[in-house]
């Protein structure tokens, strides 16, 4: 979704927003092409509105927000990030978009007078400072379900939306939109609990911009006895491009882990023959492993964000490592025995088993890494052989 740096825009400095009567207003849903960033990846909405008497052409857009407010990344991570409703020239913005190589695609919305001036209204109220900010959720209120919700509210009747026979969930949706970014994809993943892989109604799939671009597409307005088809008529107001690839790290999240998991072998293999055990390789691995434990641990009880709280992957990253590490380097220098390997080779090999029995989709990084560790600490039992 789209970003907005520095500050939220607090009036037009070049028109005037009023509330209007029985004008001639023409509304369309906007659907924007991804962007590379990752908070682009799954496109963008707005709703523009044409007021056909005195030529103004806006964009109302929800997705404003801010990397420099204090402590964003903390703020997000526990879900009371907030973002604005703002408004801008269509011509701003379309012009944004195409500097960004980004397609924007227009669905025309078929309101009635009535219907079309309410929804005006409405986005001018909200657009008021003390209305403008609320708490972003990213599948159940972010600027695509806002927009939305909005058109629901102000039309006569019911938004009826096409059934979908489909098995769809939160995550097999963001998958369709991180399938070239790897590493967006394993960070993701390695967040979303088991609740992200429950199955959707076609209403929860709306969080994804092409989601609700498809469903508004059928979907019809029913008043009554009478039905009516929500959107009258669609095209391109930039036409979608062939997206570059995003800049990233050449290697991916799995071909990484099955290196390391090779690189663990060899300090093994390392390890037996000088029958020693590095201890420095245990500082690194283990304690990767806590602090990675320590975000899942925050994410999963102090956090607000949605499907985070069911994480079967805090079983192999949990915080208990890091805090057991001194004890564990001291063992290691001294030479001494640790019980603490036996139990982390019988505690893997039991997580491994339940892998496929729960209800939760792994990145397919998880195995090669939980196997590092099962190795490194099965290491330190076929060295112990050799201490007197």
């Amino acid at each position: 979704m789209r970003k907005w740096i520095a500050y939220l825009v607090c009036f037009f400095s070049f028109m005037q927003l009023h509330a209007v009567g029985q004008d001639s207003l023409r509304w369309s849903l906007l659907t924007c092409q991804p962007g590379r960033e990752i908070y682009q990846l799954f496109g963008h909405t707005a709703l523009r509105c044409e007021k056909v008497k005195d030529g103004t052409d806006v964009v109302f857009n929800y997705g404003l927000f801010s990397f420099d407010t204090p402590h964003f990344v903390l703020r997000f991570i526990r879900g009371d990030t907030d973002y604005a409703l703002g408004a801008e020239p269509f011509s701003d913005f379309v012009e944004s978009y195409r500097r960004e190589g980004r397609g924007i695609f227009q669905q025309r919305l078929n309101l009635t007078p009535a219907e079309a001036v309410r929804l005006w209204n409405a986005l001018l109220e909200n657009y008021k400072p003390e209305n403008r900010i609320y708490r972003y959720n990213y599948f159940f209120n972010n600027c695509t379900s806002k927009v939305r919700d909005r058109i629901e509210e102000c039309v006569d009747g019911k938004v009826v939306y096409p059934t979908d026979a489909s098995v769809k969930s939160f995550r097999s949706i963001v998958h369709e939109y991180t399938k070239e970014s790897a590493w967006d994809e394993f960070g993701i993943d390695l967040l979303l609990g088991q609740d992200a892989d429950a199955p959707v109604s076609v209403r929860e799939r709306m969080f994804a911009p092409f989601y609700l671009s498809a469903y508004a597409k059928d979907a019809r307005i029913v008043v009554g006895d009478t039905v009516r088809n929500l959107v009258g008529s669609e095209g391109y107001v930039v036409a979608f491009t062939e997206a570059p690839s995003a800049p990233g790290f050449f290697l991916s999240p799995f071909v990484c882990a099955v290196l390391l998991l090779l690189i663990t072998m060899v300090v093994m293999g390392i390890q037996i023959k000088q029958k020693r055990i590095c201890w420095g390789w245990d500082l690194c691995l283990f304690g990767a492993q806590g602090l990675a434990g320590i975000i899942l641990f925050f994410l999963m009880f102090f956090s607000v964000q949605p499907t985070v709280d069911s994480n079967w992957l805090f079983m192999l990253l949990n915080p208990i490592p890091l805090f057991y590490l001194p004890f564990m380097i001291r063992k290691d220098v001294k030479r001494q025995r640790d019980a603490y390997h036996a139990i982390n080779v019988s505690y893997l090999i039991i997580f491994m088993i339940l892998m496929p029995l729960v209800r939760q989709t792994f990145n397919a990084s998880v195995v090669p890494l939980a196997l590092c560790l099962l190795v490194t600490s099965a290491s330190h039992w076929l060295i112990y052989k050799s201490y007197p």
